[in-house]
């Protein structure tokens, strides 16, 4: 299966490897214990290096009135084009 391999950090960059999926399948990766904090309720600086290009830079919807303002769908049928009935 597909796998993201983080190159460097500076500048970011990454590459597409392969990985065995019976490597990875039904696995628990947990946080690395240098990334949390020597009192457990926060995260210590190799683990905002490690995090700040993957959470940098969201897209957050406009608000209006305190909620999201999010684009409504029209939602409009589109008309049949074959008469017949289809079977696959």
């Amino acid at each position: 299966m597909p796998a993201i391999r983080r190159l460097s950090d500076s500048p970011y960059r990454w590459d597409i490897i392969e990985a065995p999926l019976s490597a990875v399948a039904n696995q628990e990766k947990l946080l690395p214990p240098e990334f949390i904090s020597a009192d457990g309720f926060g995260v210590t600086e190799a683990a905002l290096r490690y995090l700040a290009p993957l959470i940098a830079g969201g897209a957050f919807p406009p608000f209006k009135n305190g909620l999201p303002d999010y684009v409504r769908l029209q939602n409009v049928v589109t008309p049949k084009k074959v008469a017949r009935k289809f079977v696959v």
